[in-house]
């Protein structure tokens, strides 16, 4: 009796744990070993249940809302990725429809009753025939358990598990998104969660499964506020799709080495057993697999073209924009060598937009405006691109029909009636432009921001709309973007897709390339030099045009003033309250914004190249950095330190006379300038948000760094005290306002307490090298000094005398004085 007594727990906990229930056998004989149970037979736990024959075996179980895996293929890895069928909409978050995560190689090991899914440690591997080798190598480097489930039943090498509990957790970091958004912490609720068992798919290559998750949380946070139905019930949908990996051994496809001067992104390893005299940080270019159908021929076809698809839910005309705008690249695939390699269709309808299969783009809506993205799923041990994903905002290109109208004016009783016609025709040539953007960076194309200074260089520069005055003075939109790839995007293309063979034969036809495309004169700077404000590269500039920085800006210049002259409420459909023309004056008024950060790049300036030791030993690229002549500097200087001056910062009265507060069921928003006069607008603000803009870029820590160096390498360069000088010259210290500037005083005591707190700022940040920042302290000094001297009368005295107490209060205790930040200024990209 002591064996049956065993055998009732493990029934009950058998029934507890859900398992089906095996029969229990009569006792054995006193002393006899008890029977082992009998597992359940895959066949029986899956009878009745809808079955997806796949890469990985699936099975539906509807009715209980769970699906189970058949899992054969164990320690063989795959990728594991996650995407957001249905999203939050919001761009301020993240969590955007469509939106593809963190791609993961993984494998499944078997550990007695457990089935465990394990992600590899990619970073670090040896790509060794050596096993003892490889396995030195996977011990020194942690993997990790992504998810462990009991095996139901285990059948001729197949073992059946329920995937649910995976399915139901937060594989995608949405959690994590929204708090690091600072909307409060979220997590999953179980009980209004789901696993989707009616959208379980399985094909050869990839498994596709999806859940609808809800999180719960505090839902007070302005982001989850604004859209959710119920913010502190967030439910979006899940996607995890499994996808096999090729089998390189197998593969006539080869990687190839990444080259800075490529123009494309790396994937990237440490391998610890390449040779001891090369490097073990390992870089192969990122691009799709594209292999000739012969060759041997300068021009073939292809086994496999390259399509993307466009989202059906995208409108007419956007519809035909974006696929117009991402066909671009098949000219350029076709002078690569590859006839029919490359197309844009629309996606057929009842196909599933997130299977893995097909690259997509997506027609993204948010609650506001914000950027596209092109990412690429791809193998981590060779950069192959398995899949494209291109996600494009809806209201950018509302953006743009808004600026283009605020230049135009096009509805004022003078306009001909077409004249609206115009704003859309250059809003759809910009998304015509940005739909191959964002597919470049899904075939593996990385930003090239210098390309501007070659015209319409490449599609994967930033462009700014090329505005001008015609001969009658008015503004002219015509030709504003670009039609077309250019010569850099030609190059990429070849560089990356071309073939060249393999080996030496590939290597020398590749460096080839680089060498005429330097000798074309083909700029490349790419994002690590270009987006922070005190960057040096003259060239690597977002939202610039032309080749000669300060011709751009005295050009955009000219637009500005004439579209202040001209604005109205004609820049306004009829339909619109009149309180939006404040944010129709953002763009105009702040015009020149990008300009302004490529004038200041020129300051402390220098170019410089991405190459390797061997192309500069061969003359194909350069070493070190080439600093931009003083001469230029000096013109640089100037231009920006005269927008800190009332008059280019004052308004006329033309515009100042027609804003109007927002009408009642309308409020001000981030498109708004800020208001410190309840609902009206703020003459003072603006002034701030314009000066902001210039101090932000010209007194940027790590230029006036390299201003104190340029200098004290060469003494002809300017120097700190130079430019701080020009600075309070041209604003504390100028001559009065003259009285044909509106307001023109009061505007320019805004702009000088921007700059006097701007420097103070600087020293608070701690980032100055201390001698530049004993320059900045002097300069402030002299600045009280000459206060002192030249006191002013009425609103200056009373500014002029603060200054000085402030400035010698923080000089002597800064812990005493509470300074003041940087100005809010409206958000201007993306356009």
């Amino acid at each position: 009796m002591r064996a049956a007594s065993n055998a009732m727990p493990l029934l009950l906990a058998a029934l507890m744990a859900g398992a089906v229930p095996v029969a229990v056998q009569a006792a054995a004989p006193a002393g006899a070993a008890p029977a082992a149970p009998t597992m359940p037979q895959l066949a029986d736990l899956t009878r009745g249940l809808q079955s997806q024959p796949g890469f990985i075996d699936v099975w539906r179980d509807i009715d209980k809302g769970r699906v189970l895996l058949s899992v054969s293929a164990l320690e063989q890895p795959f990728i594991l990725a996650s995407s957001l069928p249905y999203a939050l909409g919001s761009n301020d978050v993240g969590l955007d429809r469509a939106q593809m995560g963190e791609t993961r190689m993984v494998h499944f090991e078997k550990h007695g009753a457990k089935l465990l899914l394990v992600q590899e440690n990619t970073n670090y591997v040896a790509n060794s025939p050596d096993r003892d080798e490889r396995a030195a190598v996977r011990e020194s480097f942690s993997n990790s358990v992504l998810w462990s489930g009991e095996i139901l039943a285990s059948d001729n090498g197949h073992h059946l598990v329920d995937f649910s509990s995976f399915l139901l957790t937060d594989r995608h970091g949405i959690a994590a998104r929204l708090a690091d958004a600072k909307q409060g912490g979220y997590a999953v609720d179980a009980a209004r969660s789901a696993v989707l068992a009616a959208e379980a798919k399985a094909f050869p290559d990839n498994v596709e499964l999806e859940s609808l998750l809800t999180f719960s949380g505090p839902g007070q946070a302005e982001y989850v506020r604004q859209v959710g139905a119920d913010p502190a019930s967030l439910s979006m949908r899940q996607r995890i799709s499994m996808v096999r990996l090729p089998k390189l051994e197998t593969d006539s496809w080869h990687p190839r080495p990444y080259h800075p001067y490529s123009g494309g992104f790396d994937a990237n390893y440490v391998d610890f057993a390449t040779p001891l005299a090369s490097s073990i940080d390992v870089h192969w270019q990122v691009r799709h697999k594209l292999e000739k159908t012969d060759p041997t021929a300068a021009v073939s076809s292809v086994k496999k073209p390259i399509v993307y698809y466009v989202d059906r839910g995208a409108p007419e005309p956007v519809r035909s924009a974006l696929i117009a705008g991402a066909s671009w690249w098949a000219s350029a695939f076709e002078k690569a060598g590859f006839k029919d390699a490359y197309r844009v269709e629309l996606l057929p309808e009842g196909v599933d937009a997130q299977d893995i299969r097909y690259n997509v783009i997506t027609w993204v809506h948010r609650a506001t405006r914000g950027w596209s993205y092109g990412n690429a799923v791809a193998d981590p041990r060779t950069g192959q691109i398995l899949r494209g994903a291109v996600t494009l905002g809806s209201q950018r290109v509302r953006q743009d029909i808004l600026i283009a109208e605020a230049l135009l004016a096009p509805y004022g009783k003078d306009a001909p009636a077409d004249k609206h016609k115009l704003a859309e025709e250059m809003a759809l040539a910009r998304l015509r432009q940005l739909a191959a953007h964002e597919v470049g960076h899904t075939l593996g194309f990385a930003h090239n921001f210098a390309a501007s200074r070659m015209g319409n260089g490449s599609v994967m520069d930033y462009p700014h709309p090329i505005l001008k005055l015609n001969a009658k003075g008015e503004v002219d939109l015509a030709d504003a973007y670009g039609v077309g790839v250019g010569p850099w995007d030609d190059y990429i293309v070849k560089y990356i897709y071309g073939d060249f063979g393999s080996g030496a034969q590939e290597q020398a036809a590749l460096a080839k390339l680089r060498a005429d495309a330097r000798a074309a004169g083909m700029l490349y700077s790419s994002d690590q030099d270009a987006r922070t404000p005190g960057a040096s590269h003259p060239d690597g500039l977002l939202w610039d045009f032309g080749p000669d920085t300060l011709k751009t800006w005295d050009q955009l210049g000219g637009v500005r003033q004439r579209a202040l002259q001209t604005f109205s409420p004609g820049v306004l459909p009829d339909a619109r309250q009149i309180g939006e023309l404040e944010a129709r004056l953002v763009p105009v008024y702040l015009l020149q914004r990008y300009q302004a950060e490529a004038v200041a790049r020129l300051i402390g300036g220098g170019d410089f190249d991405y190459t390797s030791a061997g192309d500069v030993r061969a003359g194909a690229g350069k070493a070190g950095i080439n600093v931009t002549p003083a001469e230029v500097q000096r013109q640089a200087l100037k231009r920006l330190t005269d927008s800190l001056r009332a008059e280019y910062l004052a308004l006329p009265a033309n515009v100042l006379d027609v804003l109007t507060p927002p009408a009642a069921g309308y409020e001000r928003n981030r498109e708004y300038f800020a208001t410190r006069m309840d609902s009206v607008f703020d003459a003072f603000s603006i002034a701030e948000a314009g000066a902001g803009q210039t101090v932000g870029f010209l007194l940027d820590p790590g230029r006036l760094n390299r201003v104190a160096w340029q200098h004290a390498r060469d003494v002809q360069q300017p120097g700190v005290r130079e430019v701080l000088a020009q600075v309070l010259d041209r604003t504390w210290k100028r001559e009065p306002v003259p009285a044909s500037v509106i307001g023109g005083e009061a505007v320019q005591l805004t702009a000088n307490w921007v700059v006097s707190d701007a420097l103070l700022n600087l020293l608070e940040g701690g980032k100055l090298h201390p001698q530049v920042a004993a320059e900045v302290r002097q300069s402030l000094l002299d600045l009280t000094q000459w206060t002192q001297k030249n006191p002013g009368k009425d609103v200056t005295a009373a500014s002029r005398k603060q200054l000085a107490e402030l400035v010698a209060a923080y000089l002597k205790d800064p812990r005493s004085v509470k300074l003041c930040g940087a100005p809010p200024v409206p958000p201007g990209a993306p356009i």
